[in-house]
């Protein structure tokens, strides 16, 4: 009886890993194809009317991370290459004391970018919640969609499939810092997986609220 249950776990302990290991690989292929020819650089990226910065680790400080302060300097040298008008700053603030987006804009400004060119988004807690508000809460149709290179594939086939026709670049200059950048590349694979559950169940973002018009105005000073 014994040998019969542990023979039955063994299975369904079989099972269980290959699914995973299929849905991670039906995951990857997903985004890989829904962002193939859509992953470029600074140089060589086309046009948009927004970038949208995803947000990282901000120190007790208030200082960016090397992860998110690499991805405000590519939306920086977007706007000063004229490849963007806005750039619209998407991260955590679920907390008083922890202000992702803040500190992102005020990363932004102390470097020379006008403040009346940022736009704060105060919720976008995930990938996924970045790209929905963008387009329900921003009315952001497209945009440049900036994080590490690990990363990118996922979030413009998140923000593609949510309505933003989105391209994006991704930074690799972090893996020079002391970040645990090889633990984030192995998390990447589980966020795979989340995503694909986000696009299939369709929810909302944790926070939706009303249509805010401050990319309109950003977009409206030419």
């Amino acid at each position: 009886m014994l040998r019969i249950w542990f023979r039955r776990v063994v299975a369904a302990g079989a099972l269980a890993v290959a699914a995973a290991v299929l849905t991670m690989a039906a995951g990857s292929f997903w985004v890989r194809s829904a962002s193939a020819g859509e992953i470029h650089t600074v140089a060589n990226a086309p046009a948009a009317p927004v970038a949208l910065v995803l947000g990282a680790q901000v120190y007790d400080d208030g200082a960016p991370s090397p992860f998110l302060a690499a991805r405000l300097e590519i939306a920086r040298q977007l706007l000063v290459a004229g490849k963007v008008k806005a750039i619209l700053v998407s991260g955590d603030h679920g907390r008083w004391e922890y202000n992702e987006p803040g500190a992102m804009f005020e990363w932004l400004v102390a470097r020379g970018v006008p403040a009346e060119r940022v736009v704060l988004d105060h919720a976008g807690f995930d990938t996924y919640d970045s790209c929905a508000r963008a387009k329900k809460i921003f009315g952001v149709s497209q945009a440049i969609v900036v994080t590490q290179s690990y990363h990118i594939e996922r979030a413009v086939a998140l923000c593609r499939h949510l309505g933003v026709d989105s391209t994006g670049i991704g930074d690799d200059t972090v893996r020079i810092y002391r970040e645990p950048w090889r633990n984030s590349a192995a998390r990447e694979n589980g966020a795979v997986v989340k995503a694909m559950f986000d696009v299939l169940s369709g929810r909302d973002p944790i926070f939706l609220g009303r249509y805010e018009t401050t990319v309109d105005d950003a977009l409206r000073l030419g």
